[in-house]
């Protein structure tokens, strides 16, 4: 569990819009895409976006997978996310999912440029300003491919991502909510599992 920016109030909550977003893992490699246009530019996330009208939110997840990355994966429900940004008058209710295998070669895109990043204790953890998230993983792993692999980008990533990914790459289900500030700084926020 962890929680901060209690001395604000948190932003009201009055309509919200359905979003997925889906990880892949294979064995001790996580896939993330570098977000190359509209929201979230230049930011490592998983694949994903709006549910469109008659679909659920695991087949938006499925699709958006496929579209921004080129390969499929048996998605199973993760976690929610809550988020609030300034300025924006829908929250955004994140489905979250992950797959532990996958078909097909992460291709680039047009909206996402896919990497491998290691799933190394050091990598998954090293969260803390100022650590370097560009040195091979020194943990034994068990897929050897998987330590040449960068560190998770933490610095280059949504600021909650810390909070709750470790918990995904585990499996233990999560749920967490965040209201961001002006340049989407967190003002406060909640995650547990």
């Amino acid at each position: 569990f962890a929680q901060g920016g209690c001395e604000h109030e948190w932003r009201p909550l009055e309509r919200r819009r359905l979003y997925t977003n889906a990880f892949v893992i294979s064995g001790n490699k996580l896939l993330l895409g570098m977000k190359k246009r509209g929201f979230g530019v230049g930011l490592y996330n998983g694949f994903g976006g709006k549910v469109e009208p008659g679909e659920t939110p695991a087949q938006a997840a499925a699709r958006e997978l496929q579209e921004e990355s080129g390969i499929d994966a048996p998605l199973e429900y993760a976690g929610n996310l809550l988020f609030l940004t300034e300025g924006n008058e829908l929250a955004f209710d994140i489905k979250i999912y992950s797959a532990r295998e996958h078909t097909g070669t992460p291709i680039e895109t047009d909206e996402m440029c896919p990497e491998w990043f290691s799933l190394s204790e050091d990598s998954l953890y090293s969260r803390a300003p100022g650590v370097s998230t560009d040195a091979p993983s020194s943990t034994s792993l068990t897929d050897s491919a998987a330590s040449t692999l960068p560190h998770i980008p933490y610095d280059k990533m949504w600021a909650d991502d810390t909070y709750w990914l470790p918990h995904l790459v585990r499996g233990q289900k999560f749920v967490g909510r965040a209201d961001f500030g002006e340049g989407y700084v967190m003002k406060r926020y909640w995650f547990g599992s």
